[in-house]
């Protein structure tokens, strides 16, 4: 939980014309936040963070917060929006989370919670509409090119999942808007002997029976899959920090502590930024992305310095339309909360 003597005097104040609960529910960390919401705009007040896998349903953590908010400031939040990492319905109406299993409904969470108006959306969405609430602080320059405003924009990013979705200028709005994406599982295109060799031990180690995604390389698996795959070809010397991080529960999060001492892990991080590289300029050109590719999720902020001049000269690698991608500006997002921050916008503007 995260709050300061300011957002105290904000709720007091009562500045707000109504106040809307936002969520991003993952695979791994489960963030809410409230919003105060006025003339349209939305300001995050407060934000809650906690481990999926240790909630036994979404219910428990929005309940918690219900009443916080009513105990501390008297305040009743009747609307919430809420982003999962999931297959969303047509009508918004309910959402499967992939990694956790859980199926939720806005009728199931309404009687569970008390909520009135909930709105479901997908996680990578909610970051596309995060992007409209970022401020300069909270991105860097991964690769400059002169930004096209209104242009269109991509944003992707490796967690737990491999996201992607496009955003498009929405001139009545003054406001970007995401449109939905499955890309990151799209097939994932061998081209040398190594990517081919990596693809083969995915099949056989998951047993995929049919394509291989982008997923199964550019995500946390995606790290786990290249990892496995050097230990078990047997040609880089271990040391104790691959022991380490053979016996790890946590595989991604243990290679990339390593990845600067251990050569498995170092390794594993080298075909890892190739492949993401790849993806982002498979992405620009197709949406041809001038107002700049964004880079978010949870694996690049921990991992910046593989954002470089060389993730750049391997996205500018194409046969035919390299002078396209030398034009798309690359920019690598730092806030944690974009996602809550887009939950809480789409929260804003459709609720």
């Amino acid at each position: 939980m995260h709050f300061t003597k300011k957002e105290h005097e904000k709720f007091n104040k009562k500045i707000y014309d109504s106040f809307i609960l936002g969520g991003d529910i993952g695979g791994t960390n489960t963030n809410l936040g409230i919003f105060g919401v006025k003339n349209g705009f939305t300001a995050l007040l407060l934000s809650f963070h906690f481990k999926s896998k240790e909630l036994k349903g979404l219910h428990h953590a929005i309940n918690e917060i219900l009443s916080y908010m009513q105990k501390n400031y008297r305040i009743k939040i009747a609307k919430a929006c809420i982003a999962g990492a999931g297959v969303v319905s047509s009508k918004r109406n309910s959402i499967r989370i992939t990694k956790l299993g859980w199926s939720i409904s806005n009728k199931q969470l309404s009687k569970s919670t008390g909520l009135k108006k909930i709105l479901f959306i997908n996680d990578f969405e909610a970051v596309g509409y995060g992007i409209n609430m970022l401020k300069k602080t909270d991105v860097a320059v991964v690769k400059k090119s002169r930004k096209i405003p209104k242009a269109p924009i991509v944003v992707i990013g490796a967690g737990t999942g491999l996201g992607k979705t496009t955003l498009a200028y929405d001139g009545h709005c003054k406001s970007y808007t995401p449109l939905p994406s499955e890309a990151g599982h799209c097939d994932f295109p061998a081209q040398s002997k190594l990517e081919i060799e990596v693809v083969d031990f995915i099949k056989k180690h998951r047993k995929i029976k049919q394509n291989v995604s982008y997923e199964q390389v550019v995500s946390g698996i995606g790290l786990e899959n290249i990892y496995l795959f050097l230990r078990r070809k047997g040609k880089i010397k271990p040391t104790k920090y691959t022991k380490e991080a053979d016996n790890a529960k946590n595989k991604p999060q243990v290679i990339s502590k390593y990845r600067k001492i251990d050569e498995t892990c170092r390794k594993t991080f080298a075909i890892f930024k190739n492949a993401y590289a790849k993806f982002a300029a498979n992405c620009a050109l197709d949406a041809l992305p001038y107002a700049g590719i964004y880079i978010a999720g949870g694996i690049a902020p921990k991992n910046k310095d593989i954002f470089g001049a060389g993730f750049a000269k391997t996205f500018e690698k194409c046969h035919e339309r390299s002078d396209v991608l030398k034009k798309i500006p690359i920019y690598l997002v730092l806030n944690y909360n974009v996602g809550l921050l887009g939950s809480g916008f789409a929260g804003a503007r459709f609720l």
